[in-house]
């Protein structure tokens, strides 16, 4: 909600959002999926969306090397923080993602 919220303030008209959970991605065509406690808040983020071009795709995690890491990145960030330009420690994650390029996992038992 709040990166629709910025995409409406910065006066931008096009937003692709690229989610791992599939309940985000439903909700943008059943509001009723979304908790009451924040669903005026979600009808609020639709309306502003009605102005925008708006893309919403589902794509899981392990796929997402570069979403993954932002989150990981947000995780050492104590306060709210807005780029307009890709951060660093993402750089390399984003190219690869970026050119289709896979990225592979391994786990040791």
């Amino acid at each position: 909600m709040k990166a629709i919220e910025i995409v409406a303030e910065q006066g931008w008209r096009n937003l692709w959002i690229e989610s791992d959970s599939l309940l985000v991605v439903l909700a943008f065509k059943k509001k009723s999926l979304v908790p009451w406690k924040t669903s005026n808040h979600w009808k609020n983020c639709l309306d502003l969306c009605k102005n925008m071009n708006v893309f919403i795709s589902h794509v899981y995690r392990e796929d997402n090397s570069c979403a993954n890491a932002l989150a990981n990145l947000g995780l050492t960030i104590a306060n709210y923080t807005f780029w307009n330009t890709l951060p660093v420690q993402i750089d390399e994650y984003f190219g690869r993602y970026k050119l289709g390029m896979p990225r592979y996992r391994f786990s040791i038992f």
